[in-house]
C-alpha cells in the first residue's frame, strides 16, 4: 500500500512483491486501526480464502507478538507489544482515508468522517484530461481554445509536458507557440483540445524548459514577528529554526502561496496570515518573475 520500505530487522526479500504488499497491508491495518480480518485481504487484493489464511499465518510467524485472534469476531487485533514490520507513508494513509478507500473493510464504518480534505482540489473534466495526458505521453502538440483572465478565450498551440497540482487546482506546463515560451495553463480553462499531427521541435520539449529544470535551494523560517515561532518550527519539522527546501523555479510561486511565505525584504506582511518567511532573500536574486511570490514586489 505504500512504497517498498522494508523492515530493518527482518529480511523479507525471499517473498514475492505481491506477498510483501499483503503483509504490509496487514501491518498497516494493525498499526493504524488496531484490527484486520481475512475478509479485508480478500476484498483488497481479490485473493482466495486459502491465500488470505496463508498471509495471516505468515505474518503471525514473522511477528507473533503483534496480533491476537479472537474467535468470536474472527478478527485479528493489535497487541500492546505491537511493533510495525514496515515503514508506512503517512501521506498515503491520510490520502486514502480522505478518499474513503477503507470504507468497505471491517474497520471501515468506524473510519467514516475521521479524515477530510478541508479544501478540495478542483478537478478537470475527463474529456479534458484524457487528450492532455495523451499529448504528454505521445509528445504531441495540441490545438486548443483557452480562457485566460487577461485576454479571455483565444486559440493556441501548445506542447504540454507535465501536470502540476498547486494544492487547489491542476495546471499543465507547456510550450506556448504563440509566446514562444514555457508557461502554466489551468486545466479547467480549456474549452477545446485537439491533437496536432505535426512534428514537435527540440526547443518545444521539456528538456529546454530552463525554469522547470532550475532547482532553487530555499531556506524558510517562522515569521520573525510571530510571538511564538517555535509553534511554526514544530509544524514544519524545522532544525534550529530553519527549513531547507529544493524547489523548481517554475513551481516557486505555487509553493510560496500555498505555504503562505512572506517574501518581502523587510517582512512587511501580516504574520497571522503569513506565518512563514524567507530567511535569505539573496536566494531570489536570479528570479525574474516574482509576481506570484507574496510580498516580493513590495
Amino acid at each position: 500500500m505504500s512504497q517498498d520500505f522494508m523492515s530493518q530487522t527482518l529480511d523479507l526479500t525471499a517473498y514475492s512483491h505481491a506477498q510483501r504488499e499483503r503483509l504490509r497491508f496487514i501491518d498497516c491495518c494493525l498499526h493504524y486501526f488496531g484490527q484486520v480480518a481475512r475478509a479485508d485481504l480478500l476484498q483488497t487484493f481479490q485473493t482466495g480464502l486459502a491465500s488470505g489464511t496463508r498471509d495471516l499465518a505468515l505474518y503471525r510467524e514473522l511477528a507473533p507478538n503483534n496480533l491476537t485472534l479472537r474467535h468470536d469476531t474472527k478478527l485479528y487485533y493489535r497487541t500492546a507489544a505491537f511493533a510495525p514490520l514496515f515503514k508506512h507513508d503517512p501521506q498515503l494513509i491520510l490520502d486514502q482515508l480522505s478518499k474513503h478507500a477503507w470504507q468497505g473493510l471491517t474497520m471501515g464504518p468506524s473510519l467514516s468522517g475521521i479524515c477530510l480534505d478541508a479544501v478540495p482540489t478542483i478537478m478537470p473534466a475527463e474529456q479534458l484530461l484524457a487528450p492532455l495526458l495523451l499529448a504528454i505521453s505521445q509528445r504531441q502538440a495540441i490545438s486548443c481554445d483557452y480562457v485566460s483572465l487577461s485576454s479571455g478565450q483565444q486559440s493556441r498551440e501548445l506542447v504540454p509536458h507535465t501536470l502540476v497540482n498547486n494544492g487547489r487546482r491542476w495546471h499543465i506546463r507547456a510550450f506556448d507557440r504563440r509566446s514562444q515560451s514555457f508557461r502554466d495553463f489551468v486545466l479547467t480553462r480549456f474549452t477545446r483540445i485537439q491533437p496536432l499531427d505535426q512534428a514537435v521541435t527540440d526547443c518545444e520539449q521539456q528538456a529546454q524548459d530552463a525554469s522547470w529544470h532550475h532547482i532553487l535551494p530555499l531556506t524558510l523560517m517562522a515569521h520573525p514577528k510571530l510571538p511564538h515561532p517555535e509553534a511554526i518550527a514544530l509544524d514544519y519539522g524545522m532544525h534550529q529554526g530553519r527549513l531547507n527546501l529544493e524547489v523548481r523555479e517554475a513551481l516557486l510561486g505555487y509553493v510560496m502561496q500555498q505555504w503562505l511565505v512572506d517574501c518581502s525584504a523587510d517582512y512587511q506582511l501580516n504574520p497571522a496570515q503569513y506565518p512563514l518567511a524567507l530567511a535569505d532573500h539573496q536566494q531570489l536574486v536570479a528570479i525574474t518573475n516574482k509576481a506570484l511570490l507574496p510580498g516580493a514586489c513590495l
